[in-house]
């Protein structure tokens, strides 16, 4: 696991992107070896996770996202107070490359927005999973976390999601 994220981190460093995989052998990929998927998370398949911790769940998106989104640098994200919805959007990030909506993997109301993110936008690179959290939420129905997916699936969904393109 250290090695997985010390690739990642590397990866992100040396800009190294998952897009290109001219004359790579088919059975291997960039994104595979680059990207964290940790335990204790559920992930949705739009590329988001949740981190449930008692009465608060954590949102942001993944190391697979924000690999394929490249160098962030600005993050979109709501008021404190609000609510969001499960598959619904509830901010944006913008990349060197593209914007991007970001959608919640689960209902609820948020409570907690992660301000560093206004002036240090990378943490998303850098720190997808610690610094680059983008809200905790008060969940309305913590019975969604159920249909997200776990490490292994979603490994797997991002391998095949790979493939196809």
């Amino acid at each position: 696991m250290a090695l997985r994220m010390w690739a990642s981190s590397t990866a992100n460093a040396l800009k190294i992107s998952s897009v290109s995989r001219a004359n790579l052998s088919p059975a291997f990929s960039l994104s595979r070896c680059f990207s964290t998927v940790l335990d204790g998370l559920k992930y949705a398949s739009s590329h988001e996770w949740v981190k449930h911790e008692g009465s608060v769940a954590t949102i942001g998106i993944t190391d697979h996202a924000q690999g394929h989104l490249g160098e962030v640098v600005f993050a979109d994200l709501p008021e404190p107070g609000g609510s969001v919805s499960k598959g619904g959007s509830f901010g944006a990030v913008e990349s060197v490359k593209a914007t991007s909506d970001v959608n919640s993997p689960i209902s609820g109301e948020v409570v907690e927005v992660n301000t560093k993110l206004k002036e240090t936008p990378g943490l998303i690179n850098s720190s997808p999973y610690e610094d680059g959290w983008m809200i905790k939420i008060k969940p309305s129905s913590p019975s969604e976390l159920e249909s997200l997916l776990g490490p292994k699936e979603y490994t797997k969904f991002c391998e095949e999601e790979n493939a196809a393109h």
